[in-house]
């Protein structure tokens, strides 16, 4: 019997609680994302996939961004690398010899991007309205 993809979340998310299940469907999701806007069919990068993960946290979320990360136990790049390292282990994902979890460490400071990098973007284009 196949186990639905809901259900392997669940499995790896009970394995790791440090995260849940709705953090490892984001990032499935921002694969598929990152594959589009780089144009690539199979395998992305790390500092790809967090480019990914970025633009559509902000797409998807824009203020609450951060309030959605604390709620998912994701504090930090290196958190994706696990959330990704774990469906890895579990033959959700695969990866290439080149990958490692290190890629993931310390690339971008979520507060300066999704904080204070967002009421920016806000108030550049209040100021374009006026």
């Amino acid at each position: 019997m196949n186990q639905s993809l809901e259900d392997i979340l669940e499995g790896i998310s009970e394995k790791d609680p440090r995260y849940k299940p709705e953090a490892y469907e984001f990032v499935l999701e921002a694969l598929t994302f990152t594959q589009k806007k780089f144009k690539k069919s199979r395998h992305v990068t790390g500092k790809e996939l967090l480019e990914g993960i970025k633009v559509l946290l902000m797409q998807e979320f824009g203020p609450m961004t951060m309030t959605v990360l604390n709620f998912w136990g994701v504090a930090g790049t290196e958190d994706f690398g696990n959330i990704v390292f774990n469906l890895v282990k579990e033959r959700v994902l695969s990866k290439t010899e080149e990958d490692k979890i290190e890629t993931f460490r310390n690339v971008f400071d979520f507060e300066a991007v999704f904080d204070k990098g967002y009421r920016q973007g806000v108030e550049k284009k209040i100021s374009r309205m006026r």
